[in-house]
């Protein structure tokens, strides 16, 4: 039988609401104050267990903290030897989800109950809150997982004889009992796990572009810069830019006149070049060359008379761009279903152009209807999907075969990531969207060990490197890294930014 989570509190009141959570892990009364703790430290460290958290109720030292309030430790020092505690990311969001006020910082574990004054003293040195027995309990971990949860039933400057006392040790028992939920969480996702880093994935090179183009447009000309539209589909990116003064607007009409817009990586169609120039605005065009080319087939498909399909996603920007260089000729189809049916003015000359972003089998699904009905259908030169979003689909393919989960890092409204979500479900594993290693789920991680993880083509890859840091406070993890090809594509910057 494999070795269980333990949970340690030291009050047996406190012990009696962390047990009301389902779980795995062993409860256990330690007792009130450092001695009893040490003691209880000793035998839990002979023991074989998977990790500790400590948990029960505390004395706030900074005014920031109410009854009720958690408090999950980063350190905690008896005052001859710190301890620092790990991230616990995904406890601490856990603990969120439950609702819970969350506060990170140390803990001051002292030798007797302190009053209002004694605590308002320790102010001094950093801590946040008080206790008696955490410092000692955290030893017994050892080098296993471990987290201190403790609950505030103690404001500062209000001591144990408070008429309120009564009322604030209520709403801290209810915290604490919901805290053992989210704790209950932390314990079964307990376990050594292989993270499989899928390779390619994040930024592909029409996002470097883009991204560099707002920064060097910020350098030379300064703040602020408008773009249209999210550069790049992703919040992280677009947060950053927005720090460094970019202004990100839905249309031109929020624009000062003359002032200087981007127009960002997924197009826009004529009609918004025309507005561009009618309110005589500086532009600069981030659209990525592969997005380019499909409007260019669009505008030469449409120039010898062809009814044009475009296989995509409707109110996708990629779409609207394209759609709007021959808005009369081009017929949006999104799946198999609609390809069946569709009905075009002249079905002798028929020609299809994709969306950049699309997932390759499921496009395949949609030209082979569309083939069945038209069967002149012409295909574009080259084939649109662009080379980033077919390599991180074959690139996760090869992982997604040997996970239990996949975690795809991207943001909702990047359609690459979506499909990446999709291309992993159909090799029949489980798969989920995240925007970062916050949106992590630990309900998730219950009897899983191998991890495939990737990330879209809009999405840093820093925050592949943060999920697998929040995943090493669950347990020893293994990253291997499966690259199946290089990429070495470049795009040149337009001239204004050179």
């Amino acid at each position: 039988m494999s070795a269980r989570p333990v949970v340690a509190a030291p009050l047996a009141l406190e012990a009696a609401m962390l047990r009301g959570a389902r779980g795995d892990a062993d409860v256990v009364h330690t007792g009130m104050g450092p001695q009893r703790a040490a003691d209880a430290a000793r035998t839990l460290a002979r023991e074989d267990h998977a990790g500790l958290a400590v948990a029960g109720l505390c004395a706030a030292i900074s005014p920031d903290l109410r009854p009720g309030d958690v408090v999950l430790a980063d350190a905690v020092d008896d005052g001859r030897r710190p301890t620092t505690l790990p991230a616990d990311a995904l406890l601490e969001h856990e603990l969120r989800r439950c609702g819970l006020r969350v506060h990170r910082g140390p803990i001051r574990c002292v030798d007797h109950v302190l009053g209002a004054r004694d605590r308002a003293a320790l102010a001094g040195t950093g801590a946040i809150a008080v206790d008696m027995e955490s410092a000692q309990l955290i030893e017994a971990a050892g080098d296993r997982p471990r987290a201190v949860v403790r609950v505030v039933v103690e404001p500062d400057g209000r001591g144990l004889l408070s008429p309120r006392t009564a009322l604030d040790g209520v709403r801290a028992l209810r915290a604490l009992r919901r805290s053992g939920a989210a704790i209950s969480l932390w314990a079964r996702a307990l376990a050594p796990r292989t993270v499989l880093l899928a390779g390619p994935r994040s930024f592909c090179a029409g996002v470097d572009r883009a991204i560099e183009i707002v920064e060097r447009a910020l350098e030379l000309r300064g703040a602020p810069i408008y773009v249209r539209k999210q550069i790049v589909h992703n919040v992280h990116v677009v947060a950053r830019l927005e720090q460094l003064g970019a202004i990100f607007v839905d249309e031109l009409a929020e624009v000062p006149s003359g002032a200087t817009v981007v127009f960002s990586a997924h197009g826009v169609s004529p009609e918004v070049r025309r507005q561009a120039v009618a309110r005589e605005l500086d532009v600069i065009d981030a659209t990525c060359p592969l997005v380019a080319k499909v409007h260019a087939e669009a505008r030469r498909f449409a120039a010898r008379g062809d009814s044009i399909v475009l296989i995509g996603h409707a109110g996708h920007e990629e779409v609207e761009g394209t759609m709007g260089e021959a808005p009369e000729k081009i017929t949006l189809v999104q799946s198999p279903e609609d390809a069946a049916h569709v009905a075009l003015s002249d079905p002798e000359h028929v020609s299809y152009l994709t969306q950049t972003t699309l997932a390759v089998d499921e496009t395949e699904e949609v030209v082979e209807a569309l083939r069945k009905r038209y069967p002149t259908l012409a295909a574009p030169p080259a084939d649109d999907i662009c080379y980033a979003t077919h390599n991180r689909q074959q690139a996760l393919r090869e992982v997604a075969h040997d996970s239990d989960l996949v975690l795809v890092v991207g943001s909702e409204t990047s359609s690459n990531s979506k499909r990446l979500v999709e291309v992993a479900e159909r090799a029949g594993t489980q798969a989920q969207l995240i925007d970062d290693a916050h949106d992590v789920r630990l309900a998730w991680l219950d009897g899983v060990r191998t991890i495939g993880l990737t990330a879209g083509a809009s999405a840093p890859d820093e925050l592949v490197s943060q999920v697998v840091e929040a995943l090493r406070d669950l347990g020893d993890v293994q990253v291997d890294d499966r690259a199946i090809t290089r990429e070495t594509t470049r795009f040149n910057l337009p001239r204004e930014v050179r």
